[in-house]
């Protein structure tokens, strides 16, 4: 049962809505929309447009820390081999290259424009992530680092005159007319209006909230990866969510990210039996990639019938740990658990979204007039898992080649105050009234359920029939609010990466197939490429 997915989410008229002009639109005011809002040229006009405050991004909440080379004793070659290992044979080795080379200058920006990373002795103190052989990894107040950078990057970011900041402002679809990128429908304040663009980029971030359990904050509900595939372009790798190891378990609480730096400064992940299990699984034990040490976990707590297994600090210093990791320490005492002498329960949970909008090196889109950066794209960085500490990074480098490149190609373009013969009609919504939180929450407990750590051709099938049933009722409204919106956003990459999910029959990176567990490179080793809605 095939849905039909309405180009538009609302009915409009250009007739009866405002008009705003920019040259530049950036919707998404996380890392790589502010990186992007920088590189643009002061002569253009800049909109950046985000749904909630500006601090609420995925890049705010990034604990561990940008990786790049920086050390005397380490050098592009093992940073590029380390992240080509950690992507499952999936990455493309010249963008790989492309973004490790230009890293230190990304982090040497950022020193420049506020940030204070941690330092030792006037140098800066380096820390080591699963999947690193170096020690490579700036971070900011222990385990604070996205906090820090985006606070010196608002602060830059907002003295820059020829950029407006649009906050609780909510994307519900591009603009599209000769086959390209015109701008954006937005909703602001309960009032919808037409921002009529020369170029358009789309920073939005991920798709965390598809899950149960999951370390994005509530505003990573897929609506750039949506929002470009109703418009027409290209996305690839949907079946690729990456779910971080580490996310605390307390029942009932919200969950909390574990920084993977833990594991780097020596933690151990134990059973509820007190065993050390990682050695079981791979050599490498804690500092496995991401991907080996989630599936080992879920292993783990099958094995011994326990909701979640616990990181071990207690062999380690208390007052470094203390120092190292203030957030996390405070976070857990709120439970009771001091993290010097008791054990951390932990689980996986949906963390990055690694496929998305297909882009090439400098960010643009298979949709003329867009361009993307950051977690809502696919660039081959991260193949089919994304090496710690590389997100950051490339919303620093795509950021900077997004906006950049769109800064001229608006440039080329001669104003244009006209708004394009676009307009959707209303469509008669079904008489029954929805219970949206309900229908949010069974999409999030189904995408855990069959599209999880561990996915079954069953398990598939069943999450796409029951996406399918919710896709009847919810895509035929027009609603009125953010909340509908996002989740009809939500259930139009969720079934994507359902999709995707059946489509790959093996186990490459974070897809773990149990009914196709081994990697097969003769017939898989390539992209899944997800047809845009206008193909």
């Amino acid at each position: 049962m095939t849905i039909a997915i309405p180009r538009y989410l609302a009915a409009f008229n250009p007739k009866d809505l405002p008009h705003r002009f920019t040259d530049v639109l950036i919707i998404g005011g996380g890392l790589a929309g502010l990186r992007a809002a920088n590189s643009v040229d002061p002569s253009l006009s800049v909109m950046v447009i985000t749904k909630d405050q500006i601090r609420q991004s995925n890049s705010q909440y990034a604990q561990g820390g940008i990786a790049g080379v920086l050390d005397p004793d380490d050098d592009f070659k093992n940073h590029v081999s380390d992240t080509l290992t950690a992507g499952g044979n999936l990455c493309d080795p010249n963008i790989v290259d492309m973004v490790v080379r230009e890293a230190p200058q990304r982090i040497r920006e950022l020193i420049q424009w506020g940030t204070r990373f941690d330092e030792h002795s006037g140098d800066l103190l380096l820390g080591r992530e699963g999947g690193h052989s170096h020690h490579r990894v700036v971070h900011a107040m222990g385990d604070a680092t996205g906090k820090e950078v985006m606070r010196a990057m608002i602060d830059w970011t907002r003295r820059l005159r020829h950029v407006e900041i649009q906050e609780s402002t909510f994307t519900i679809d591009l603009l599209t007319f000769d086959g390209a990128c015109r701008g954006a429908l937005i909703s602001q304040n309960g009032q919808m209006s037409l921002v009529w663009a020369k170029q358009t980029i789309i920073c939005t971030g991920g798709a965390g909230q598809l899950y149960r359990e999951s370390t994005n904050p509530a505003v990573a509900t897929a609506d750039g990866h949506a929002i470009a595939f109703r418009a027409g372009a290209e996305l690839r790798d949907m079946e690729f969510m990456q779910f971080h190891p580490t996310v605390l378990y307390i029942a009932g609480s919200s969950r909390s990210l574990i920084t993977e730096a833990m594991r780097g400064e020596g933690a151990y992940l134990v059973d509820s039996t007190d065993k050390r299990f990682m050695l079981d699984y791979d050599e490498r034990a804690e500092l496995a990639p991401r991907d080996v040490v989630s599936q080992a976990i879920v292993s783990q707590m099958e094995a011994t019938r326990h909701p979640c297994v616990y990181l071990d600090m207690t062999h380690l210093d208390p007052n470094f740990v203390r120092t190292r990791f203030p957030g996390i320490a405070k976070a857990c005492q709120k439970f009771g658990i001091d993290i010097t002498t008791d054990r951390i329960p932990v689980r996986p949970g949906a963390h990055y979204m690694i496929g998305g909008v297909t882009v090439n090196e400098d960010g643009q889109t298979t949709l003329p007039g867009l361009w993307a950066a950051g977690e809502v794209t696919s660039s081959g960085l991260h193949g089919a898992n994304r090496l710690a500490s590389n997100s950051l990074l490339e919303s620093l480098v795509y950021g900077s080649h997004a906006g950049q490149k769109a800064s001229l190609a608006a440039a080329e373009q001669k104003d244009h105050f006209l708004a394009f013969p676009i307009e959707n009609g209303n469509v008669d919504p079904p008489e029954e009234t929805l219970d949206l939180t309900d229908v949010r929450n069974s999409l999030k407990s189904l995408m855990w359920r069959g599209v999880g750590v561990r996915r079954s051709e069953s398990g598939l099938h069943n999450s796409l029939s029951n996406i399918d049933r919710l896709q009847q009722y919810v895509l035929p409204y027009q609603f009125q609010s953010k909340q509908g919106w996002e989740l009809q956003n939500m259930l139009i990459v969720g079934r994507l990466m359902v999709s995707a999910a059946l489509e790959r029959e093996e186990s490459r990176g974070v897809h773990l197939r149990v009914d196709f567990p081994e990697t097969d490179d003769a017939n898989w080793r390539r992209h899944i490429i997800t047809g845009s809605l206008s193909s």
